[in-house]
């Protein structure tokens, strides 16, 4: 049973989205991933941020560029945090208007919003989220941590040879 959702306005925000898919496989969390825009199929985005919580999803990260209204419109109906992902994408305004749309949310509907195409510090910030509850899941994000810590020290030593 996916832990997190993963959702994005159109298949041309999969390059992006892909660093979150891949870092929550890796962090073996299960995952859905679909397709929902807000302009294009709000019946679907309506019903999937009423529903995620009843099938068991515990984390959001919802990705759009453009007007990026996704990820605030999903967490205006949905009870489970939301992660937002700016794209830069074709119609961007060079990626701040779809960073602008996510960060300004109003006061009651919060969207944790990660750097223009983070969407890895996404995948990352949802399995914490559910690590903050689940040890397993902890333990792997510790485990992660300390490789990262360990990449830039062999990374370091590998400068001085």
């Amino acid at each position: 049973m996916a832990k997190v959702a993963i959702i994005m306005g159109s298949t041309s925000d999969l390059p992006v989205m892909q660093q979150a898919i891949d870092v929550l496989a890796e962090l073996n969390i299960p995952t859905e991933v679909d397709i929902v825009s807000a302009h294009r199929t709000p019946e679907k985005m309506f019903d999937f941020g009423k529903q995620a919580h009843q099938r068991g999803i515990q984390a959001i990260i919802a990705g759009a560029g453009g007007a990026a209204h996704l990820p605030g419109m999903v967490a205006s109906l949905s009870p489970l945090p939301v992660i937002g992902v700016p794209v830069k994408s074709s119609n961007s305004i060079d990626g701040w208007d779809s960073v602008l749309s996510i960060l300004q949310m109003p006061g009651g509907v919060p969207v944790a919003t990660v750097a223009l195409n983070g969407a890895k510090n996404a995948g990352i910030l949802a399995a914490q989220i559910i690590g903050a509850s689940d040890p397993e899941v902890l333990q792997r994000i510790i485990d992660y941590k300390e490789g990262l810590k360990e990449k830039v020290i062999k990374g370091a030593q590998d400068l001085k040879k």
